[in-house]
């Protein structure tokens, strides 16, 4: 069976021919500015990881070490430091490609105090993006920490350089990534001025690092996104990868497991396991609803919605919970009080032999258009029509967007980390709440709003934070009375819960009734004796007193 699948995965890629022909290389201009012999611009490719200067430059001085020039070993293994002495440029490491991950060189390379680093090809050819490793390893401790930019270069520029510095000279490069801004004059050709930027992601959480790193991003940074959008700054719009199946498959158990709508719209297995788990197409029926649901908010006029469903799906949904399903994702659409029926209506009959005109559109979008290159490779982020390069966090994203505005046009959030969000000011952030006892799990933080029991008075809640939250410990009662009955007649109250530490409510003696939202008086007439003492808030009455002067107090 895995023989067949990888089978089908490499006709998929022949015959979409859209894997490779199209991929845009994220480019910026190295200029050498000494010594003469390679005086000249040159260009580089841009990492996948790291922190691009956009909308900046970097002046400094190349560096090729005497040791460990593949930078795969720590550099104070070999006491060798890059750190810069007051008043001396900045250090660009250069070292070679080979025996390790580019993201471990860039680590050790910051590590060593180096400002950037530049990495030389080892074959003659095109230069390419340099990406972070599929693999789970201990890579993504320091992944997520990589600040420097980083640079690819062809082979011939990197001889040149270290011939140059075999001979003594010292060689100095600017690093400019104006060339790799999101391009400013598109924002212009829009009336109102917006920068525009999609994001492609998928609603897999089954693939390691990339997916966790993916989600974390969505989470860190819709608070952002909220206020970009709300204020007009910006148009948003998600997307998905799909292929098709060939047609001389579409009847495989492969692509039957994999795709919908009768072969049109396929992805991989999560587990690349057809005998367990969830199967690509529950993966596409998923990113559908995601479409749908940006689909509807979007109408609505609150595409901003889509961040919150995402985050809070993958929080509520996960695969390793076995509750990646339709059930749970209506659960959180119906929280955040979006439309379920038009989202339904957008899925439509995905076994139907027919095309979803969602899906349809999102294939050609995946194509690519002038410097925007096909879409292969998840996440791809897009702003203003170019392929974004860097690390996929919200100060470097950010940082990519804000580049797009002209000079002194940048919203606020630009110039500014303090970022204020009152997400749970709308239909109380899809979190629980206590409307009786004015309380709610829904918080606003910094990187937006979090549905989590709260702490009041010092009684804390417990539950998920989304459909159920309930208070707990000593105190608990002092919260709207534990949730329980409770009614004040004649200046005195009379209550139903139970003031043992203990969960519940019950009836005072003399009471009939479920305790929470009722409890009524008896007929006392046919009651033996009145019990135990009881719980009165306002005062303490025992069973001295008549039973009919309790019968007058009660109105019975």
């Amino acid at each position: 069976m895995r023989e067949t699948f990888g089978f089908l995965v490499c006709v998929w890629i022949l015959l979409l021919g859209n894997c490779s022909g199209r991929f845009v290389v994220k480019k910026n201009s190295l200029e050498v500015t000494s010594p003469d012999s390679i005086i000249g611009v040159y260009d580089c490719a841009i990492g996948n990881f790291g922190v691009p200067l956009y909308s900046g430059t970097l002046f400094g001085t190349v560096v090729y070490p005497k040791a460990n020039q593949r930078g795969c070993m720590i550099f104070d293994d070999f006491d060798i430091s890059f750190i810069s002495k007051p008043g001396g440029l900045p250090t660009l490491l250069l070292v070679d490609r080979g025996d390790c991950f580019f993201t471990l060189k860039a680590w050790n390379a910051q590590k060593a105090g180096a400002a950037a680093i530049l990495i030389a090809d080892s074959m003659h050819g095109p230069l390419i993006t340099m990406d972070t490793p599929e693999e789970e390893n201990d890579w993504s401790e320091y992944l997520q920490n990589i600040t420097i930019p980083s640079a690819f270069i062809s082979r011939a520029l990197g001889y040149s350089i270290k011939r140059a510095l075999t001979f003594g000279e010292m060689v100095n490069i600017n690093l400019d990534w104006m060339e790799s801004l999101p391009d400013r004059m598109e924002s212009l050709q829009h009336p109102d001025e917006r920068v525009e930027y999609e994001f492609w992601t998928s609603s897999n959480d089954g693939c390691g690092p990339k997916c966790e790193r993916q989600i974390e991003f969505v989470k860190n940074f819709k608070a952002a996104a909220r206020i970009l959008e709300q204020k007009g700054y910006t148009q948003f719009s998600p997307h998905y990868i799909t292929w098709y199946c060939p047609e001389p498959f579409i009847l495989s158990e492969q692509c039957k497991s994999q795709c919908i709508n009768h072969g049109r719209y396929c992805t991989p297995d999560p587990e690349q396991d057809f005998s367990k788990g969830y199967d690509g197409k529950d993966v596409v029926v998923q990113n559908l609803r995601q479409a749908c649901f940006f689909k509807v908010a979007n109408e609505s006029g609150k595409p901003w919605l889509w961040w919150d469903y995402v985050t809070d799906f993958a929080i509520r949904c996960p695969m390793k919970e076995k509750k990646y399903t339709k059930d749970c994702a209506d659960k959180v659409i119906l929280s955040l009080g979006v439309d379920l029926t038009k989202i339904d209506k957008c899925i439509g009959d995905t076994e139907a032999d027919v095309d979803n005109p969602l899906l349809k559109a999102e294939q050609d979008a995946q194509i690519g258009k002038g410097s925007h290159g096909d879409v292969t490779i998840l996440p791809t982020l897009v702003i203003n029509n170019r392929q974004y390069r860097g690390k996929l966090d919200k100060r470097a994203v950010l940082k990519a967007i804000c580049a797009g505005f002209e000079e002194t046009t940048e919203p606020a959030i630009c110039l500014s980390e303090d970022i204020e969000t009152n997400e749970c000011l709308e239909n109380n952030g899809g979190c629980w709440q206590d409307k009786a006892a004015n309380i709610s799990a829904c918080r606003n933080t910094f990187s937006g709003r979090v549905c989590e029991c709260p702490i009041v008075n010092g009684v804390k809640f417990y539950g998920d934070g989304y459909m159920h939250c309930e208070a707990s410990g000593a105190l608990h009662c002092e919260i709207n009375n534990g949730g329980c009955w409770r009614k004040t007649l004649e200046g005195r109250t009379y209550s139903a819960r139970i003031d043992d530490h203990s969960h519940g409510c019950k009836c005072p003696p003399g009471f009939k009734g479920d305790g929470v939202n009722s409890c009524k008086g008896k007929d006392f007439k046919t009651e033996v004796s009145w019990g135990s003492v009881w719980e009165i808030i306002l005062g303490i009455v025992t069973k001295k007193e008549s039973r009919d002067t309790w019968i007058r107090r009660l109105g019975l």
